[in-house]
């Protein structure tokens, strides 16, 4: 359903600049009063020290026998099952690039917190000291019996298509690298719901991909697995359009971007990135952060009605007014503060939920798909409009729907371990959800976690 949009005051310019920055200044103040983002807490009864004989020595042995008998027990016996490792070496942190893993840390905790608190998913930070590719699958390797999963993150290109390939041949629980897969995913919803609201069919138009790294690779592929002819996908990195036999694109380097090339383009477009926009009705920006990094003149040249993602953090490849003003009728980019929100957090804590709660043995790129679906279909069904088209992270009740219906995919394509039923995995995934935000609301009110200063003390 999509409703009309409501008029209402427009911001100026230094108003919408404003409080693009607000959340950068506040930042490091407040992880500092915080002193992270993310602890342990108990989830097992404990009433007296006389527990502890239960819950460590003498009788933890007992559990240790199941799994020592069956290792699948470890996933009953301990909390394995909802345990996912965030794992990272800092070679591409967000817009900052290789900033190393103690830089990388406050990411990974963040993501650990939108695991835990969209999710019910029990994310832990990794951050290797590595930048080998074959070290950093072998991590994941030793880790594995620990985890239900493993979530990828922030790994430089092409690094990270075969880490992700090689992680998913040999370990056997979900591998997942979100820079790819979850970026994906969410810009697959949002753009099934921008075609909607255009009035135009996604088979007969031209979509521009701004970026050939891990979010526009996996995109591709995942536009192509969805149905998008390939032929109608033009793909631009820095030296313009991508096409077949341009020479410095070689299998041996890069054979996943290689195969795009030969793929892609069917016009057999050429030359610098402006030719990239000519007549496009949809163009996808993973690239450099902006402003600026894509001109208003450029989205001048696309078609009418035209949808524009610019996904870039943490500063958009152009200002979304600046978009509209040149044109679009469709504005995202991957910022809270601002409409239409394409960001990965409405994707991995749920897809995680799902496959956590059968116990999957991987994640496929159909099970992205099958969330992609759930969350265009729910921002449609509660009602949708040019700058609503995606649910928000505060509609908690997306994600049990979207989990389930990654855990019924994985179902269908024979990963699961275990095969509840829909109304099961439901329940499960809303009590988890419900638990983890419940448990924040009441550490809070409690004053377990603390309040904040206002904004001007923290400011000082």
């Amino acid at each position: 359903m999509v409703q009309p949009k409501k008029e209402e005051r427009k911001p100026t310019v230094d108003e919408l600049l404003a409080k693009a920055k607000k959340p950068s200044q506040l930042a490091s103040p407040l992880h500092r009063f915080y002193e992270g983002k993310l602890q342990v807490m108990p989830k097992c009864s404990i009433t007296s020290p006389a527990d502890f004989a239960i819950w460590y020595t003498p009788g933890v042995a007992t559990p240790c026998k199941e799994i020592q008998a069956n290792a699948d027990k470890s996933f009953e016996l301990t909390n394995r099952w909802n345990y996912v490792a965030v794992v990272t070496d800092g070679t591409r942190v967000l817009g900052l690039g290789n900033i190393g893993p103690e830089a990388a840390l406050p990411v990974m905790e963040g993501k650990g917190l939108l695991f835990k608190y969209l999710g019910g998913v029990d994310g832990f930070p990794i951050c290797l000291r590595t930048k080998d590719p074959d070290e950093i699958v072998r991590a994941c390797e030793l880790i594995e019996p620990s985890f239900g999963g493993i979530n990828l993150e922030d790994i430089e290109k092409p690094k990270c298509f075969y880490v992700l390939e090689k992680a998913r041949e040999r370990l056997h629980i979900p591998v997942w690298h979100d820079d790819q897969q979850g970026t994906a995913t969410v810009i697959l919803a949002g753009l099934m719901n921008a075609f909607k609201i255009v009035g135009k069919k996604p088979n007969q138009s031209l979509i521009t991909l701004v970026g050939a790294g891990s979010a526009n690779v996996r995109t591709a592929y995942v536009l192509i697995r969805w149905g998008m002819k390939p032929g109608n996908i033009i793909m631009a990195d820095t030296k313009g359009v991508i096409y077949p036999g341009r020479e410095d694109i070689k299998k041996e380097d890069n054979p996943w971007k290689y195969e795009l090339s030969q793929k892609t383009n069917a016009e057999g477009r050429r030359g610098d990135i402006t030719e990239a926009f000519k007549g496009v009705d949809a163009v996808v920006a993973a690239s450099k952060p902006g402003p600026g990094t894509i001109k208003k003149e450029w989205i001048s040249m696309m078609a009418k009605n035209s949808i524009v993602f610019a996904c870039a953090n943490p500063i958009p490849e152009i200002w979304p007014w600046e978009a509209k003003e040149a044109g679009a009728r469709i504005i995202a980019t991957g910022r809270s503060d601002f409409p239409n929100q394409v960001n990965n957090s409405l994707g991995f804590p749920a897809i995680f939920r799902g496959v956590l709660d059968v116990r999957a043995k991987t994640v496929t790129d159909d099970m992205c798909i099958a969330a992609a679906q759930e969350l265009a279909k729910f921002a449609e069904e509660r009602g949708m409009h040019e700058e609503d088209i995606l649910p928000r992270m505060e509609e908690w009740e997306v994600y049990p729907r979207e989990a389930v219906a990654c855990a019924l995919k994985s179902i269908d394509q024979g990963v699961a371990r275990i095969k509840p039923s829909k109304k099961e995995l439901y329940d499960k995934a809303v009590a988890m959800i419900q638990n983890a935000r419940e448990s924040t609301r009441l550490l809070m009110k409690n004053g377990l976690i603390k309040q904040a200063p206002p904004e001007d003390k923290l400011l000082k």
